[in-house]
C-alpha cells in the first residue's frame, strides 16, 4: 500500500525552515517505505508580519522554541510585499529540470533567513537557485517566471486552503485506501513518526489479508 507524505510549505517561512531537520529525518528513516514530496503553499498577508520588528519578535520566539544557537535574520524582509512569489517560483521551476529534492528551496531559505539576501528579487533568487541546482540561471529564471509555474503554485496553494488549514508547514499523509492524517504546524519528528508507523502497520495487515483471501468479491 502506497503511503505519501506531502509537505506544504512556503520557501521563506521561518517555521518551515525550523521543520527541515524533521523532514530530513523522516526521509532517512522511512526511505524505501514512504514517498515524500513537497508543494508550495504561498503565505498571504494573513500569515505575514507587518513590520521587521514584528518579524524579529517571531524569530526570537521560534528560535527559543527550537533551542537554536543562532537567530534568523530579517534583512531580507519587505513588509510591502503581500506574497513571496520569486523564491517559491524558482524552487518550483527547478523541478522542470529534474531537481525534485530539497536542495534548491533549502538554498533559497538559507540565503534569506541566515544570510539576509533579498530573495524577493527575481535575479537574486534565480542566482541562488541556479548555483544550488547547478543550472543555467537564465533558463531557470525564464521557467520561474512562466505562467505554467505560477499556475502550478497557485493550484497547490488552493489545495492547501481547501483542507482548511492555515499553518506552514503542513504535513499531509495519505494512503491508497483513503486514510489521511494532517499535521498543520507540527514540526516534531515523534508524532509524525508514530502516525507513519501506524499506517505502515495497517499496510502490512492489508497485504497479509490479501495474500490469504485475495481481493474483495465482485458486487
Amino acid at each position: 500500500m502506497r503511503i505519501t507524505v506531502t509537505d506544504y510549505l512556503d520557501v521563506v517561512s521561518s517555521w518551515c525552515f525550523w521543520s527541515e531537520p524533521t523532514w530530513a529525518e523522516l526521509k532517512r528513516h522511512y526511505d524505501g517505505r514512504v514517498e515524500f514530496q513537497w508543494k508550495i503553499a504561498l503565505m498571504d498577508p494573513t500569515g505575514l508580519p507587518t513590520s521587521r520588528e514584528q518579524e524579529q519578535w517571531f524569530y526570537r520566539r521560534s528560535g527559543m522554541m527550537m533551542r537554536s544557537p543562532f537567530m534568523l535574520r530579517t534583512d531580507w524582509y519587505d513588509p510591502t510585499l503581500k506574497e513571496w512569489l520569486a523564491p517559491n517560483a524558482v524552487a518550483e521551476a527547478a523541478k522542470e529540470f529534474g531537481i525534485t529534492d530539497d536542495r534548491v528551496r533549502l538554498a533559497l531559505a538559507s540565503a534569506a533567513l541566515r544570510e539576509g539576501r533579498k530573495v524577493s528579487d527575481w535575479d537574486v533568487a534565480a542566482e541562488i537557485g541556479a548555483a544550488a541546482g547547478n543550472l543555467e540561471k537564465k533558463k531557470l529564471l525564464e521557467t520561474a517566471q512562466s505562467s505554467a509555474v505560477e499556475k502550478r503554485i497557485r493550484a497547490s496553494t488552493a489545495e492547501f486552503h481547501a483542507m482548511q488549514i492555515t499553518q506552514r508547514p503542513s504535513f499531509v499523509i495519505d494512503t491508497e485506501i483513503g486514510d489521511r492524517a494532517i499535521f498543520s504546524g507540527v514540526v516534531k519528528f515523534e508524532p509524525l513518526a508514530a502516525t507513519l508507523d501506524s499506517m505502515l502497520d495497517d499496510a502490512t495487515a492489508y497485504a497479509a489479508h490479501k495474500a490469504h483471501f485475495g481481493g474483495p468479491p465482485p458486487k
